[in-house]
């Protein structure tokens, strides 16, 4: 067993935890982290599949997301816009596959007027959020009592423009039934983006892409910050802790240090025993941040057949199996890849079918939409961070209903030593890699100036880095 003495210990080698490392070393601070799993990233994983890329965990950067554009620079990676030319298909409630152009899906004039009135109430209740401070919405009490389910229906008697707008907050993003989370949680989402113009605008949401992948930026920070600092297979399930400090036990590494970053989504704050115990108001926080559960389809083809007819790739079906679909072609491959995805619910359904059964059933979820060229990919993969022991779900926690309000005011709460930081606790970013960025920073600004004495400025919002390269402090 190896014994480090550092400054500050963070657990988790996510993009949260290794922006944490990466500002707390540039700072002058001693840093070591401990990462559970044999690769740094966290949920965004990317492989290679007979000559296509594959972004298993998160990838795609929008134009508000300015923390992650800001580290992207800083690293010298580039983007690359994802593939939109061509024309949408929409699957409605008969199963029947309706191409179309423009912002609007394909129903009735009534229901394109009630989802804007629905958009626009979100829009309204949205701005009125700090995204850093949900509870304290005027309204967020009520809000919070209610399910996004049943508040969308208070406001309409339209059961296909409730659907459709729900989709893109339960299927979309929190990945859970919208009848088990608040319309506050939903707010906090739109809020979060900016607006839930925002997040239905899939050309806004998902606009660009990372050049060597989103998991790539995570590795471009660890090669920087190097094995001295950087420790795998290093699980902590033991951290002991007190006003002067803690004692982090990994696998093979124990470190000693006067802060500790843990990094990692609040599920998995109860897999580390905490010596003495935390107090009682986290145990039961803890308890009611729960991830969502999504399967990520990725179905590569020899040529990017859809694109012969026309079609960019993005289709949607709030009722369907596969609720979203998009070309997720890499850039400079010839091959022709899509990703889509099935939440919640459906997600529960393939995963109790035999693999046989379940690829059958998602590849004409998939065909429903494109045709039957769509049922023989060369690679067919599902993305399943809800088997994975350091993961247990996807995409991010959210609270039960109710719990925002109740227990969200303590969730970004050090408890003397300790500092928690992820996109599940962030307020702009919430739940994208933008997010972890903005959280790492601002945790280790915390840090820094509790180390040196001196004040956190509380409207820092973590978008622009803390030390400069330039200005890089040795340790």
């Amino acid at each position: 067993m190896e014994h480090l003495e550092r400054d500050v210990v963070v657990i988790g080698a996510g993009p949260s935890g290794l922006t944490a490392a990466y500002e707390l070393n540039k700072a002058g601070k001693s840093v070591a982290v401990l990462e559970a799993r044999d690769r740094v990233g966290g949920r965004t994983w990317s492989d290679q599949m007979h000559g296509a890329t594959i972004e298993i965990g998160g990838q795609w950067i929008s134009p508000d997301q300015t923390g992650l554009y800001s580290l992207i620079n800083e690293l010298g990676i580039e983007t690359f816009e994802r593939y939109k030319a061509g024309k949408s298909v929409y699957l409605n409630e008969q199963g029947e596959a309706i191409v179309y152009e423009g912002e609007d899906f394909p129903v009735s004039e009534d229901s394109v007027a009630e989802m804007n009135k629905l958009i626009g109430i979100m829009n309204e209740l949205a701005a009125q959020m700090n995204p850093d401070k949900p509870w304290e919405h005027p309204q967020a009490q009520e809000l919070d009592m209610v399910s996004f389910h049943h508040f969308l229906r208070q406001h309409s008697s339209d059961e296909l423009a409730c659907n459709n707008v729900g989709l893109f907050i339960a299927g979309g993003m929190l990945t859970k039934p919208a009848h088990t989370f608040s319309a506050l949680q939903a707010v906090l989402m739109a809020s979060s983006a900016g607006s839930f113009d925002n997040l239905v605008d899939e050309d806004f949401i998902l606009d660009r892409r990372i050049v060597g992948t989103m998991q790539g930026v995570s590795k471009t920070v660890a090669a920087r910050l190097g094995e001295e600092i950087v420790f795998l297979n290093n699980p902590v399930l033991k951290l002991e802790w007190n006003d002067d400090g803690v004692v982090a036990h990994g696998e093979t590494v124990t470190v000693s240090a006067k802060k500790v970053v843990v990094a990692i989504p609040p599920n998995l704050y109860s897999r580390i025993t905490y010596v003495p115990a935390l107090p009682r108001k986290q145990h039961v926080t803890h308890q009611h941040q729960s991830m969502g559960l999504v399967i990520k389809v990725h179905a590569v083809y020899e040529t990017p057949f859809w694109r012969e007819d026309g079609l960019s790739g993005t289709c949607f079906g709030p009722n369907a199996l596969v609720q979203e679909l998009y070309d997720n072609t890499y850039t400079g491959e010839s091959t022709g890849t899509l990703v889509g995805f099935i939440s919640d619910l459906k997600a529960d359904e393939m995963w109790e079918l035999d693999d046989e059964a379940r690829r059958e059933a998602i590849l004409q979820g998939i065909a429903d939409y494109l045709g039957e060229k769509a049922l023989d990919p060369k690679v067919f993969y599902l993305s399943d961070f809800a088997s994975e022991e350091w993961t247990r779900g996807a995409y991010a926690t959210s609270y039960d209903l109710g719990g925002l309000h109740r227990f969200g005011p303590v969730q970004n709460d050090n408890l003397g030593p300790i500092y928690f930081s992820s996109s599940d606790l962030a307020g702009e970013g919430y739940q994208h890699v933008d997010g972890a960025v903005r959280m790492g920073r601002r945790s280790a600004a915390r840090i820094i100036a509790e180390l040196d004495g001196t004040s956190y400025d509380e409207n820092y919002d973590g978008v622009q880095t803390l030390t400069s390269t330039a200005d890089k402090v040795n340790a």
